[in-house]
């Protein structure tokens, strides 16, 4: 490291519609000035990857609790991180449950999942609910960042008409809500996340990433070369060696957008789901999905956000999953009425979710932050607003959180809670965490205990 080099954190790599935020340097000052305050060198990330219709759960629940359990087999594809990983069984989302209010179990589980407040039951304009628990971190940690937070998503989705029994599409196809009547709206499009993430914040420069792109057809990389070039040279090997890696996957991100940009070009604008692609989105549900964790990851690597929600499905989905041979659409799949033949689908599309978040998990290990790793800095949640599907089970979620916090979370444990524990109460301790403590939150009943250990 070059010790005469201070790199402001917010420094960026800029060209014609480009604006490239940095990973966290060596040379950069946060470092001294956080030593100094006696803070946290690194910031604290929080993410939300929510998957719709419940889980099988007897192929979810470790039996053993404490550091001496196995993962069962939905959960097998995370064995790698087994030691990064907290199992939460026992968490309910009381508000998600009817309450007085009828049928609407699947909008009412994803409306309620962070927010923790009933969904009024409306098809119209007079949809509330409540401001989901991301919204309070993004409200302070967005002050330190060039986006509040990243709202990602797989599926297309009405914000208005009638989805589940009454209620609105707005509850089914969000998780995020910025306050009690304004959902956030989800990006689909890999290429807008990506031109989003990295072109110019400049307003009056709001049309050169089209430019660049249209024109002169080159790599926003190309861009900002001379910025880069000129960075290089200043810092120390190290720093030399993360700012080439970090690039790098920038521009095989780029690439990709680009193969599905072409590859839509040549096959038809139909999937099995039923619904039109939008530019630059893969046919591929699992292209798709690697590319949005991806950017996601980018995201907190960069300090471009600190606030992520990530919906791999709308709330009662009948998408199928033809990849990995189950032709049966999800959502019919889980009213399986005690059928073991749909049961034994239904556990493969979740095992292949979590696949999914197992490589968002290898993304965030492989990037060194600090004495550790990014996803050491991070509390990666995972899960579902129901369990089983076919009773439309709103206790004893599937949830699992992956990350330290920052140091403040011992994971490589299944910790199991006492029957009707809410879920808030795990939100509660996330938001402490983030720097925006909270007295309560919905329906919570304090700080979820043994997450530290």
């Amino acid at each position: 490291m070059n010790e005469r080099l201070i790199i402001p954190r917010r420094t960026f790599l800029r060209g014609l519609g480009a604006a490239i935020a940095l990973p966290m340097l060596d040379a950069m000052a946060v470092r001294a000035l956080a030593a100094a305050a006696g803070s946290k060198a690194a910031p604290v990330r929080m993410a939300f990857m929510f998957v719709p219709n419940g889980a099988h759960m007897p192929d979810w629940t470790p039996a053993a609790e404490g550091a001496d359990f196995a993962l069962p087999y939905i959960l097998e594809p995370l064995q790698a991180h087994k030691n990064e990983l907290l199992v939460l069984s026992g968490l309910t989302q009381d508000k998600g449950r009817a309450n007085a209010d009828g049928g609407g179990d699947h909008a009412r589980s994803a409306g309620s999942w962070l927010t923790c407040s009933q969904p009024l039951k409306s098809e119209g304009s007079q949809i509330r609910v409540g401001v989901s628990a991301d919204q309070i971190a993004a409200e302070k940690a967005g002050k330190e960042t060039r986006f509040a937070s990243l709202e990602l998503g797989l599926e297309p989705g009405r914000q208005g008409g009638k989805c589940d029994s009454g209620y609105s599409c707005a509850y089914s196809n969000n998780i995020s809500w910025r306050n009690e009547a304004t959902p956030m709206t989800r990006e689909i499009n890999p290429r807008l996340v990506f031109e989003r993430l990295f072109s110019s914040e400049l307003p009056k420069q709001a049309n050169e990433g089209q430019k660049r792109r249209e024109i002169y057809r080159r790599s926003i990389l190309d861009f900002v070369l001379e910025d880069a070039k000129a960075l290089s040279g200043r810092v120390g090997g190290n720093d030399k060696q993360k700012l080439d890696q970090y690039l790098t996957a920038i521009r095989e991100i780029e690439l990709r957008v680009e193969h599905a940009e072409k590859m839509l070009a040549k096959t038809d604008t139909k999937v099995a789901a039923g619904y039109e692609i939008p530019e630059a989105m893969p046919e591929s549900y699992e292209e798709h999905a690697k590319l949005m964790c991806d950017m996601m990851v980018l995201a907190f690597q960069s300090d471009t956000t600190r606030v992520c929600t990530f919906m791999l499905a709308n709330e009662g989905s009948n998408r199928s999953y033809r990849n990995i041979g189950v032709n049966d659409g999800h959502h019919s799949l889980s009213h399986h009425q005690g059928d073991q033949a749909k049961q034994m689908k239904i556990r493969e599309i979740n095992r292949f979710h979590i696949q999914q978040y197992a490589y968002v998990l290898n993304r965030l290990r492989s990037i060194p932050e600090g004495e550790g790793t990014l996803l050491d800095n991070c509390m990666i949640v995972y899960g579902s607003g129901l369990a089983d599907g076919d009773a439309h089970q709103h206790d004893n979620l599937p949830l699992v959180m992956a990350g330290r916090g920052g140091g403040s979370i011992l994971p490589g444990r299944h910790l199991r809670y006492s029957s009707e524990t809410p879920m808030g109460n795990l939100l509660v301790s996330m938001l402490e965490r983030m720097g925006t403590p909270v007295d309560s939150f919905g329906d919570s009943t304090g700080a979820l205990r043994g997450l530290e250990g």
